[in-house]
């Protein structure tokens, strides 16, 4: 009576390896015996262990850890028993004495090619080559230095633990490879886009090309793993993820990483994505795109741009962000706020906000945690901040975050001039509206960015000017130093600026780009190729600007070195001019705090002095400290020592008759 079937794959793969194993010792026994040698006679009978073999196969569930393996690697049936052969030293019992037995030598206890040669049948010359699936894939291995029929042979260690149905990834690619979760539901437009990889990979390849290496391309990185985690997941599949900038630079490295990597999707079944994001160089670039052609099955890569590919075919397929429709669908699944109308909050926030999954999904979770919500107000506010939150990240590597403080009665400036940030607000609020609701975009993409100028000296509220935007519109406001975008060495400015604005395109911050003098500074009557380069360099800036769906300011003390083909390309030109006695003097009545005690200030001849907002702010600041410091109340004299410290500091002269009796 035969015994009961296992329950489980692991039990009865664990019944199907022994019988396999008995199958191998059977053999190594007979041929003992043909060689008039004296070994343990137990299991000789191969005849029964064949047929436990068969019995314990029919008892498989699914498909044996010996079988799949066979499978991958295409291993002969004398492949197979070589491997037996050398697992069971580490898995049998008794199988030393055996191999010492016939070999003749109580310390060669270890089998051999010369040995699987004389004593397995089906036996083949070609399986020694190192071109063959054992010694290829480095399923067993040789002791350097000896002869190749006398070497002893080993199992490589992830190849025992298989066997025994224990898989896991190599430990030697675990610090290169990240294996990736299957993705929740995905957009519509990221689905089909996985559903067209799945259909590319389950067509079989013709002749012996390989199927092309996929380029998930875009500004959507997050997607873009999502979309290749769906396609093989669909295939029952698991996708690992390598960064580019990981790649060894050696090439016998490289080849040993993609040899063992070949062997672990084998092993594992498994696709590969090489991740080439903003931060990576051309040189890692390079590597990677050399490290995916030569690999065999599913290769992915991650780029901005598509990468040039010589030896291998490739697919391009562009991964987009999912639509204001999706990113609304996205949202109310991942609330799950039906006790509160969400349709308006919704609107809201996805007509500023163009966030990843991830990112909603983030976002969502903060604002469920901060519920339950009563009204659709509170509901919104919190998306909102939430939404704020999560599209900083990216943002703050490149730039600083400014904290708005002013408001609109802080800004001490012509009303014409306000009128003008007005109309800036106005855009930025209602340009969905105007674009795609009343059919502006229709008539052609160009110039739909809300781009602006401030232009004026130092201190004269540009930088004020955009936090007031800032703090009106409820968004977050970035500068930029241009300084440090500008690179010497061609092509690199550019970039800069497109990681600048790809980090921005989430949360539709406003951008201040401050200093812009050291672009625009640079454009002069063109003598070289330099200077030629310089004009590209603005160019691509206001190229950028004009399709940046948000607000995107310059601000620079030099306007006049813009030629008129630039001004066209912006939407707003504000000129903050320098403010005259009467509004230095409102500046002044709002300069110090209400908590701040003055005493005898006289607001009337501090604005008699000839300088900008910022100065002023700067001499208040200067003097409230001498004040404290003095245990006093801010008082004239004081203002008369700040003054003196800001004009030396400005190399400015100060007529003496303007401060003096200031006491």
């Amino acid at each position: 009576m035969s015994s009961p079937l296992p329950q489980t794959w692991q039990a009865a793969n664990q019944r199907q390896l022994t019988a396999a194993l008995s199958v191998v010792r059977a053999r190594l026994v007979r041929h003992a015996l043909a060689q008039e040698l004296e070994p343990p006679t137990e299991g000789a009978n191969i005849d029964a262990a064949l047929a436990a073999l068969s019995e314990a196969e029919a008892a498989m569930p699914a498909p044996s850890a010996l079988e799949s393996l066979c499978d991958a690697f295409r291993l002969s049936a004398f492949e197979r028993d070589v491997l037996l052969c050398c697992a069971s030293l580490d898995l049998g019992t008794g199988f030393g004495p055996l191999f010492a037995a016939v070999n003749g030598d109580p310390r060669r206890a270890w089998p051999t090619f010369g040995l699987t040669l004389a004593m397995l049948p089906e036996a083949h010359w070609s399986a020694l080559t190192p071109v063959a699936p054992l010694r290829r894939w480095e399923l067993v291995t040789l002791t350097p230095g000896e002869q190749l029929t006398t070497s002893p042979l080993r199992i490589d260690e992830r190849i025992l633990h298989y066997l025994a149905g224990l898989s896991y990834l190599d430990r030697r690619l675990q610090e290169f490879l990240t294996p990736v979760s299957v993705p929740g539901a995905l957009p519509p437009s990221h689905q089909e886009l996985a559903e067209r990889l799945r259909r590319l990979w389950e067509r079989e390849p013709t002749g012996h090309a390989p199927s092309p290496v996929v380029q998930l391309c875009g500004v959507e990185p997050d997607g873009a793993q999502a979309v290749a985690s769906a396609a093989c997941a669909a295939l029952g599949l698991q996708l690992h993820v390598m960064r580019a900038g990981q790649l060894p630079s050696g090439i016998e490295e490289r080849a040993a990483l993609a040899r063992l990597w070949e062997r672990e999707a084998l092993l594992l079944g498994s696709g590969l994505l090489l991740e080439c994001d903003e931060g990576t160089s051309a040189e890692a670039a390079r590597l990677a795109v050399s490290f995916a052609e030569r690999l065999q099955g599913m290769v992915l890569i991650t780029a901005r741009e598509p990468l040039r590919m010589r030896h291998r075919a490739s697919l391009h397929v562009d991964v987009k962000r999912p639509t204001r429709v999706e990113q609304q669908v996205l949202w109310a699944q991942s609330l799950d706020a039906e006790a509160v109308p969400i349709s308006g909050a919704l609107e809201r926030v996805t007509t500023q906000f163009d966030l990843p999954l991830r990112s909603i999904r983030a976002a969502s979770l903060e604002v469920r945690e901060r519920g339950p919500f009563q009204e659709e107000a509170s509901l919104g506010a919190a998306l909102w901040a939430a939404c704020r939150v999560q599209s900083r990240p990216r943002l703050e590597e490149l730039a600083q975050r400014l904290e708005p403080a002013a408001g609109w009665d802080d800004l001490v400036m012509p009303a014409d001039k306000k009128a003008i940030l007005r109309e800036i607000c106005a855009s930025v609020r209602q340009r969905t509206r105007v674009y795609e609701t009343w059919g502006f975009a229709s008539r052609g993409t160009r110039g739909l960015g809300i781009s602006a100028l401030f232009s004026g000296a130092s201190g004269t509220g540009k930088t004020m000017a955009a936090e007031v935007l800032a703090l009106e519109l409820g968004l977050d406001v970035y500068r930029i130093d241009l300084s440090q975008v500008v690179s010497k060495y061609i092509g690199e400015t550019e970039k800069n600026l497109r990681r600048v604005f790809d980090a921005a395109q989430e949360g539709g911050a406003i951008l201040l780009f401050d200093e812009a003098d050291a672009l625009f500074g640079k454009r002069t009557e063109v003598r070289d190729s330099h200077d030629r380069y310089a004009n590209i360099e603005v160019s691509y800036l206001l190229q950028q600007m004009e399709a940046y769906s948000g607000l995107a300011i310059l601000t620079t003390n030099m306007k006049d070195a813009l030629d008129t083909a630039f001004l066209r390309r912006l939407r707003f030109v504000l000129q903050f001019p320098f403010p005259d006695a009467t509004q230095r003097a409102e500046i002044w009545r709002r300069m110090f705090p209400a908590a701040t005690p003055t005493q005898g200030l006289d607001v009337a001849r501090l604005a008699r002095l000839s300088v900008t907002g910022g100065n002023i702010r700067t001499i208040a600041l200067n003097a409230a400290f001498l004040a404290a410091d003095a245990n006093e109340p801010v008082r004239m004299a004081h203002l008369q020592r700040a003054v003196r410290s800001e004009f030396s500091k400005l190399d400015k002269p100060l007529a003496e008759a303007e401060v003096s009796g200031w006491t």
